[in-house]
């Protein structure tokens, strides 16, 4: 599948069911724990990957190492407190459940048991090979999902953190998030612009290290 390894894929889809499935729960259980019910109905309160799950976010990370799954849906309106700062708490649970998980991940190897491995060997990964790519893809979930645009989780922290004038005119930059993703991802690169490397790779690449280190 387009050049990757068959022990590649198997570890990308290990990571995704679970890196994916407690991303989008974290942000289910923290809206329903401040009181909006719209998750739950929609049978997001779930460890069951089918309900998380983007077709072609699954695909887009399963190839490149990013992805994205199906949004919660939240109605900050049943939230208890300022609306601004529960939707900019829910939306935080997401990527610290993938630092969590990531910091969780690296045990074994602070505690000597495992050295990581980034390269696959043989057809089926090891134990190491996986964990190194849980730990990796779910650094890179958490820092791609802080930068603040939308419909990105740093978007909604951003908006719940700032001055309620300056957030109301962020407002508009909703309607083109989608296209500024693809300019970050797509189109500066080719440019010789590497936004995601600054914001994404590089705190991503360091975050590993401390991790590793003993």
């Amino acid at each position: 599948m387009f050049g990757l390894d068959p022990a590649t894929i198997i570890a990308r889809v290990i990571v995704l069911l679970i890196a994916f499935t407690v991303h989008e729960l974290a942000h289910a259980v923290t809206a329903n724990f401040l009181g909006d019910l719209t998750p739950r109905r929609q049978g997001r309160i779930t460890l069951n990957p089918l309900a998380h799950l983007d077709p072609f976010g699954t695909i887009m990370l399963l190839l490149s190492g990013f992805g994205w799954a199906k949004p919660v849906m939240v109605n900050p309106g049943n939230m208890r407190g300022n609306p601004r700062t529960s939707m900019a708490i829910v939306a935080a649970a997401g990527p610290i459940s993938n630092l969590i998980m990531a910091a969780a991940a690296s045990i074994p190897f602070r505690l000597g048991m495992l050295t990581p491995s980034m390269f696959s060997e043989g057809t089926l990964p090891s134990v190491a090979f996986v964990l190194t790519q849980f730990i990796w893809i779910n650094l890179i979930l958490a820092f791609f999902n802080l930068i603040p645009v939308p419909p990105l989780d740093g978007y909604k922290i951003l908006l719940g953190v700032l001055p309620l004038e300056m957030a109301f005119r962020l407002r508009p930059l909703e309607q083109y998030g989608f296209m500024i993703l693809l300019a970050l991802i797509f189109f500066l690169p080719m440019l010789g612009v590497d936004v995601l490397g600054w914001l994404v790779m590089t705190p991503a690449s360091a975050a590993m290290s401390v991790l590793f280190s003993v």
